[in-house]
């Protein structure tokens, strides 16, 4: 038997029938039923008999699980280069049918094989820089991927795709967002559900995602689905977006504002490796960033400042709680409403940036900005040296005083001013 041949598996007492498919490790079938869902059965206990070859076509470079077959990417002059660089995450996952789990076990080159509407649109160079589920992600890996960015950037890239884990996606889009200045586009992207599902939105993100990188802007973006159909992605700033749903397809928003830009699927589908087709799939809200000049010139400035702490004020806390804060560089809030916190924690923060920890308060609220000049106990905040982040979204601002703690002189005065598109001047309503 072969993949692609349509086959009858009897386990026990157990029988299903379908599409026998590429299986990652040498003890387990996959076979893909007539509802569309995958199974995976133990090799060893399984009764199969063959009852159609051929009856679909495989991909000949997918590997069972034991040997080195590698995917073949071809190059053409005519088409720009695209870096994919993985970091694991749902979008390079599969089911390990062990467990029934989900696993992170596929390298760049993998989603090729699993992606191959990716084929043709670009010249694909890969490098695996982690290969851990995002919960997992660390900043020591931020400053790895962020090396290995501007590695691929002056190597000739004209964009960048990081394949990456949608739980903490956005904060390592922040990470990159302060520790790059990018001359070509650099997109994070990822999915919600794996290949292994019907309902996976892997290929979408991944060729959007594509056709992002390859067209005319320098940002760095989280690339997901806009909407629950598979009709466009949303181009959301690395520093502004956030996953506000835990397994919607069009989990990720642009806090405060419309996306960046929208990428019409169907336009970016049929666009190839026609650079002007690319970019005419994409509609932008506000003006992107320019590409930078053909030097490919990166700055890079990956050094982190780790003894940061994010911080939220709930009713009813201990003050003596936040005694493990003594000892941190920096402290980031996130306050209630306009930025506040209980009237007894504010002699400890006090304390706090007597001792030269650097605090900054934001708010819980998901739209407007921390404005503690209005009511007292903002006031006494301010006397006490909490700085204003604005409306910087607190994952950002932990990630934002990790690296201005690291590269700004005054760390504090950074926190209050735009750095990197995270902070806008003033709030105004968008819907």
């Amino acid at each position: 038997m072969q993949p692609g041949d349509r086959v009858r598996v009897e386990r026990g007492g157990v029988t299903n029938e379908g599409v026998l498919l590429p299986s990652t490790t040498r003890d387990h079938l996959v076979v893909k039923l007539d509802g569309g869902y995958n199974v995976g059965i133990d090799r060893e206990e399984a009764d199969v008999e063959v009852l159609e070859s051929g009856v679909r076509e495989v991909d000949p470079a997918a590997d069972d699980g034991g040997g080195d077959d590698a995917s073949e990417i071809t190059f053409d002059e005519d088409l720009p280069t695209v870096s994919l660089i993985s970091t694991g995450g749902t979008i390079a996952s599969t089911v390990d049918y062990r467990t029934g789990a989900v696993t992170a076990q596929f390298d760049a080159e993998d989603v090729l094989r699993a992606v191959p509407e990716l084929a043709g649109r670009a010249n694909y160079r890969g490098r695996v820089v982690a290969n851990i589920l995002s919960e997992n992600m660390e900043p020591s890996i931020w400053r790895d991927l962020a090396d290995a960015v501007a590695e691929e950037i002056e190597a000739g890239a004209d964009g960048v795709v990081v394949m990456h884990g949608t739980d903490t996606m956005q904060y390592s889009a922040s990470a990159l967002s302060f520790m790059l200045d990018s001359p070509v586009p650099v997109v994070f992207t990822g999915s919600q559900r794996s290949a292994d599902r019907p309902s996976s939105d892997n290929v979408m993100n991944a060729v959007c995602a594509v056709e992002a990188a390859k067209a005319d802007h320098a940002e760095t973006l989280v690339c997901m689905h806009a909407s629950p159909s598979d009709d466009a992605c949303a181009l959301h700033r690395g520093t502004r977006v956030r996953k506000n749903h835990t397994s919607r397809r069009d989990a990720f928003e642009t806090v405060g504002a419309a996306p960046l830009g929208v990428i019409d699927y169907e336009a970016a589908a049929e666009a190839g490796a026609e650079g002007d087709a690319a970019e005419a799939a994409i509609e932008w809200n506000r003006e992107p960033t320019a590409r930078g000049s053909a030097e490919r010139s990166v700055d890079l400035a990956p050094d982190l400042d780790g003894d940061v702490e994010l911080v939220k004020f709930t009713p009813g806390m201990d003050p003596a709680a936040w005694e493990y804060l003594d000892d941190k560089d920096g402290v980031v809030i996130e306050g209630t409403g306009l930025g506040h916190v209980h009237t007894d924690l504010i002699p400890r923060i006090e304390a706090l940036v007597e001792g030269g920890t650097v605090v900054a308060m934001t708010s819980q609220c998901l739209d407007g900005r921390v404005c503690d000049r209005v009511y007292d106990t903002g006031r006494d905040l301010l006397d006490a040296g909490v700085v204003e982040a604005g409306d910087t979204l607190p994952g950002t601002a932990k990630v934002k005083l990790m690296w201005a703690l690291a590269n700004r002189s005054d760390p504090a005065e950074a926190m209050g001013r735009d750095l990197a598109g995270e902070l806008t001047e003033e709030s105004q309503p968008w819907r």
